[in-house]
């Protein structure tokens, strides 16, 4: 098989699973990524801020987003309150030195989540322990929290109520998914939060 043909083959696989996975969560209820959709505007609103936080890629997604909230999506408009906890290397390697590697989210929960803040993790698997961490310590705080996840939820669903589950499917389309929801919440933010 020429290169060529091996190339439309992996896109044209790529592209339908992605489309069939976003025509299966059109389908699903979604009422967890309204309740977040519409929490993020009430916190916002407030004064508070969303706090994003991933590992690996999802680490790049939080970062992402967090700037497209803190900077701008679409619009020249004012700034809102977001933040990665993925961005800061002192911390990271501190608490990862000092504490443990499965701490670096959760520790940075305890020192600047309020209460009225969003928290929103992102992750493909949902089993990661840093990650199971930061909402063990987000439920303490009485945090309003949500999770992007793949792989029916793993073991995060268990301590996120609030989770998104991405139809089970590979971590790179879980990934695709990922990042557009959160595009869709920037969106959506900013068309509400700055309507003119």
């Amino acid at each position: 098989m020429s290169s060529n043909n091996i190339l439309e083959k992996l896109l044209t696989k790529e592209i339908n699973l992605i489309l069939n996975n976003f025509e299966l969560l059109k389908i699903e209820d979604n009422k967890n990524f309204k309740k977040l959709c519409y929490d993020s505007i009430s916190s916002l609103k407030k004064g508070n801020k969303i706090i994003f936080f991933g590992n690996g890629g999802s680490a790049s997604d939080a970062q992402h987003l967090a700037t497209e909230i803190t900077v701008r999506y679409k619009k020249n408009r004012p700034a809102l309150a977001a933040i990665s906890l993925s961005t800061d290397t002192s911390a990271l390697t501190a608490i990862g030195n000092d504490f443990s590697f499965n701490e670096i989210f959760a520790r940075q929960i305890e020192a600047i989540a309020n209460k009225g803040d969003i928290i929103l993790g992102i992750t493909t698997s949902g089993n990661s322990k840093n990650i199971l961490k930061a909402f063990k310590t987000a439920n303490k705080k009485k945090l309003n929290s949500f999770c992007f996840t793949g792989n029916n939820g793993g073991k995060v669903k268990k301590l996120c109520k609030n989770c998104i589950i991405f139809p089970k499917t590979t971590t790179s389309v879980t990934q695709v998914m990922q990042i557009a929801m959160g595009q869709i919440l920037c969106d959506f933010i900013e068309s509400q939060m700055f309507p003119n």
